[in-house]
């Protein structure tokens, strides 16, 4: 997989998710990250993993995107986003793009599991070396 596929893949699991984002502080702009679980329709996960990393295009503010198989659960998966602002994650939610891949997913989604909202510090990119 690209690591621009990850990155401009879509959040629509947990833009479907988050139905109240918090302002950001007066004066204080700082990263907004969510993670969150969504299962699948039984036999549905493969699907709904590809329905989550297609390329919706720009998504400006949008800093890390990465979609992971849930383990433990055969139709779990964990959905892990950084934004450069939760302002620019709520401005995602009206992009046309954003929304067809939101209303395409809802099908195959059975619901949601755990969901947190981070404050990011840091960290790294993804880099995958070839099998």
């Amino acid at each position: 997989m690209k690591r621009r596929d990850l990155l401009a893949g879509t959040g629509a699991a947990l833009l479907l998710m988050s139905s109240r984002l918090p302002a950001d502080s007066p004066g204080e702009p700082s990263m907004y990250g969510l993670i969150g679980k969504m299962k699948a329709v039984t036999g549905q996960r493969e699907a709904l993993i590809a329905l989550m990393l297609e390329d919706v295009g720009a998504m400006p503010g949008c800093l890390g995107y990465v979609v992971a198989r849930d383990p433990a659960d055969a139709d779990g998966i964990w959905i892990t986003e950084v934004w450069d602002s939760a302002a620019s994650h709520k401005a995602s939610l009206s992009l046309p793009a954003v929304q067809r891949v939101i209303a395409r997913a809802k099908p195959l989604i059975a619901g949601f599991g755990e969901h947190f909202e981070t404050e990011p510090v840091g960290g790294h990119g993804l880099a995958r070396t070839p099998a």
